[in-house]
């Protein structure tokens, strides 16, 4: 009989792209109540802001691997680009930050699509993953991670400015690595 009667109740309605993120926003964000965490946060959002982390990793691979500085210097350049290209698309798709949440940081802006501190993170693990570095993409991962537990970001925009920093950075290896563009 329960059976007969659950053919006339409404199959649940599927969740929305903004209640989706909505709720891992407000679970990860809630992982910033532990103090050891929101310290790591306001740190790791702090040395991603405009890139300056992974620009600063760029120039010192430059110095430490002499035989490859060029792409050393090239991937810091993408990395740069990448990072100037999510600020580009955020002045034109102007999502607020997610307003359901009290955010652990300050921003230098109020759009948060996409996470510029994502793009330039993505473009930096895939550029300079690709010179050996095995310690940028953990990192990157990271600060991708941060912006969420900050609630500054919601899990769109991080993934969209993943996505856009590891396809500018893909797209950029040929000449990365030297080669024409």
């Amino acid at each position: 009989m329960d059976d007969l009667h659950d053919l006339h109740r409404p199959a649940p309605r599927p969740l929305g792209l903004h209640a989706v993120d909505r709720r891992i926003g407000a679970a990860l964000r809630a992982c910033g109540a532990d103090p050891r965490v929101a310290d790591a946060v306001r740190v790791l959002s702090w040395a991603g802001e405009h890139g300056a982390l992974w620009l600063v990793a760029g120039l010192a691979g430059a110095a430490a691997d002499r035989p490859r500085r060029g792409a050393w210097l090239r991937g810091t350049v993408l990395t740069a680009g990448a990072h100037a290209v999510s600020m580009g698309v955020k002045r034109v798709v102007r999502r607020p930050r997610p307003a359901h949440v009290e955010p652990l940081v300050g921003t230098v802006g109020r759009h948060s699509f996409p996470s510029s501190h994502a793009t330039s993170a993505a473009a930096a693990a895939v550029a300079f993953g690709a010179l050996g570095s095995h310690a940028v993409p953990p990192l990157a991962a990271a600060v991708c991670l941060s912006r969420l537990v900050a609630g500054v970001h919601h899990p769109s925009d991080v993934a969209a400015g993943a996505a856009l920093g590891a396809l500018t950075a893909r797209l950029g290896a040929r000449w990365m690595r030297g080669g024409a563009a």
